[in-house]
């Protein structure tokens, strides 16, 4: 598995070679959770599945603003790389890092502050709250081990190696699957277990992260002192990273809302919704994966002057993202019931996740189009386009259909089709902007 060169040589091969790490990198970053809700839902209660179910949607809320900052960072970054701009490369790896230690401390100290009045704002069942912000407390206290690897790996993926965070990612999350059945089927500790194993396998990513890029002797090694803001550089970061950032929370949040909705219908709703966005997390993870490596390829091609490689690529991606997508929305479709009950054998918690997925299923093929073409979009640094069009849809127009339809019909059904419905929406809006960017592309080809 060596770094793969996405400038030169075959579009469909450079992308799944770079993307399978990616992939398997991304099914262990699911797994933390995963393995969280498993453990808490069998072990524990569907009280405690429930807890951990709601806390990650506010942890996604804080967590996404800062994800799409390192988005940002990681265009810069494969953008010097293509062009071989190896000066202003590391200026914006030493940036990038500086960024990342401040908002470390920012967003541990919001994040244990607000952990239990957002919980009491969404309306989180009496039952469910202490456990939730048991669990959301202990995760934040830790959140800056988080943060320091999605960077790290953020910044190594933009040089091509996607295959040194996919190994420090696998190591990691078999210390957090140990942690967690020793701290609460030996030790006893609940929900507040299952958090202190996902904190430490965090640390344990974000130090060996760090390790590689401190010790490498590539032309990338991070130098201590040489950590500080270029304002330059930084402004570049955030120009395309702040509205992914932006839309990244921001739709975090309209699903922190939406809980609301389905905390309404009480804790076996909850757990239900819960146990079936671990589920649908695990089939998004190709989008997710080609996204990112659609991203990367993107802007070294963009930055190389390779237009045409660069539309290439997106259709290729989307090609082999419609295919993933189309074959395991099948496979869960027609096994929900088996699937949900891994995580629960409280009955109607399962109904509500069948009724989920099969509200969801239809509708899964229009993903790639909302997240792909926004990868390559932003790999170019036209960032802005997909936040409007995600916030417009995900948000106000979720949020509004959620408002007037629950007043006429409230069901669970009635707010899970607040998905399908606005990702039919943004994929229209997305091709539409792609095909009339994809001219100008033309256009700099004969230049």
């Amino acid at each position: 598995m060596k770094d793969v060169d996405l400038i030169k040589g075959s579009i469909w091969k450079s992308i799944v070679l770079f993307s399978i790490p990616l992939l398997i990198g991304n099914l262990f970053q699911q797994l933390y959770n995963t393995v969280d809700s498993y453990v808490v839902g069998n072990y524990i209660s569907s009280h405690a599945l429930a807890a951990v179910g709601q806390s990650t949607s506010i942890i996604n809320m804080l967590v996404g603003l800062f994800m799409g900052l390192s988005t940002g960072a990681g265009v810069i970054i494969s953008q010097y790389y293509g062009s071989e701009n190896f000066k202003e490369l590391k200026q914006a790896i030493h940036t990038s890092l500086a960024l990342t230690f401040v908002l470390c401390i920012v967003f541990t100290l919001i994040g244990i502050a607000m952990a239990h009045p957002i919980l009491v704002w969404i309306g989180s069942p009496q039952e469910v709250l202490p456990l939730a912000t048991t669990y959301l407390q202990i995760y934040f206290a830790g959140v800056s081990f988080m943060l320091i690897y999605n960077m790290g790996s953020g910044i190594l993926r933009a040089l091509s190696d996607s295959k040194s965070p996919l190994i420090y990612l696998m190591f990691s999350s078999v210390v957090n699957i140990i942690l967690d059945l020793v701290f609460v089927l030996i030790l006893d500790l609940g929900v507040a277990g299952v958090a202190i194993a996902t904190t430490i396998a965090q640390f344990v990513s974000a130090m060996l992260v760090l390790y590689k890029l401190t010790h490498t002797e590539e032309i990338y090694k991070v130098e201590w002192k040489q950590i500080r803001f270029s304002a330059p550089i930084l402004s570049r970061i955030v120009s395309i990273g702040f509205p992914a950032a932006i839309q990244n929370a921001i739709v975090s949040f309209s699903n922190v809302l939406v809980q609301s909705y389905i905390s309404s219908f009480g804790a076996a709703a909850v757990a239900g919704y819960s146990t079936t966005i671990k589920l649908d997390g695990f089939l998004q993870l190709p989008i997710q994966s080609f996204s990112m490596a659609i991203t990367t390829f993107s802007g070294q091609n963009y930055g190389a002057g390779l237009y045409k490689r660069v539309r290439k690529g997106l259709m290729v991606t989307l090609a082999l993202c419609c295919f993933i997508i189309v074959s395991g929305s099948l496979i869960m479709y027609t096994h929900s019931e088996f699937l949900v009950s891994l995580f629960t054998k409280d009955a109607k918690a399962i109904r509500a996740g069948m009724t989920m997925i099969s509200v969801f299923a239809p509708a899964y093929v229009t993903l790639p189009f909302c997240h792909v073409i926004a990868g390559s979009l932003r790999g170019m640094g036209q960032a802005k386009a997909p936040m409007v069009s995600m916030i417009f849809c995900f948000v106000f127009l979720r949020q509004l259909y959620l408002y007037i339809a629950t007043s006429f019909h409230p069901s669970l059904v009635t707010v899970f089709l607040g998905w399908p419905l606005t990702w039919i929406i943004n994929a229209m809006i997305m091709i539409i902007y792609y095909i009339k960017y994809s001219k100008k592309l033309k256009m700099k080809e004969f230049a």
